[in-house]
């Protein structure tokens, strides 16, 4: 009987056994504990991780846009190193016409080269370049060379009386400046502004 009465006492837990289920609550919460410390890390790491793919993208993007343009300014490099080429040779062409038509020979060439103009015309202007309008306009040093000054009281000082050469701008940007003539006052002529 007392075998029987010390298995009873084995099986009814000890005070010492008492505390460990105490004890349990406490280890369980731990991993709860764990866990959450885990979802916060695990949490800021992903949000982390989605500022730098923001960012990324951001600079891929900014990357698309400067690739984009620097092809198109380079495109419009190429186009003016040809362009700045062929410049002359229309111009050649135009002082020959001029030439020819002040003196009345030889119309058959006349018209080959007119067409010849019109065609050359017509590149420079598909390839995004235009003749700028300078006679009779206001002198602008980013536009215009100044090559001499005209003594005129039929312009006002200041301006564009003729030109040698004329001024191109390829995508509103100064191809090349026109070489022109600009009107002065006459020597000892009061001045406009000074009437």
């Amino acid at each position: 009987m007392l075998s029987k009465h010390r298995k009873k006492g084995a099986e009814t837990p000890s005070p010492d056994a008492a505390a460990s289920p105490a004890q349990e609550p406490q280890a369980t919460a731990d991993p709860l504990e764990e866990a959450r410390q885990q979802l916060a890390a695990t949490q800021a790491e992903a949000a982390k991780n989605w500022d730098l793919y923001l960012r990324e993208r951001a600079e891929l993007e900014n990357f698309r846009k400067r690739t984009q343009r620097d092809k198109e300014e380079f495109r419009i490099f190429t186009r003016k190193e040809l362009l700045l080429e062929v410049l002359p040779v229309l111009d050649n062409l135009e002082r020959a016409l001029e030439h020819v038509s002040e003196s009345g020979e030889g119309q058959g060439l006349v018209a080959g080269v007119t067409m010849t103009v019109a065609q050359f015309r017509k590149v420079i202007e598909d390839f995004g370049a235009r003749p700028m309008v300078t006679v009779g306009a206001t002198f602008d040093p980013a536009l215009h060379q100044a090559m001499a000054q005209l003594e005129t009281v039929e312009q006002p000082p200041g301006t564009v009386v003729s030109e040698y050469q004329k001024g191109y701008l390829l995508h509103d940007r100064l191809l090349r400046p026109a070489l022109v003539v600009v009107a002065k006052a006459p020597a000892g002529e009061p001045m406009a502004s000074e009437a």
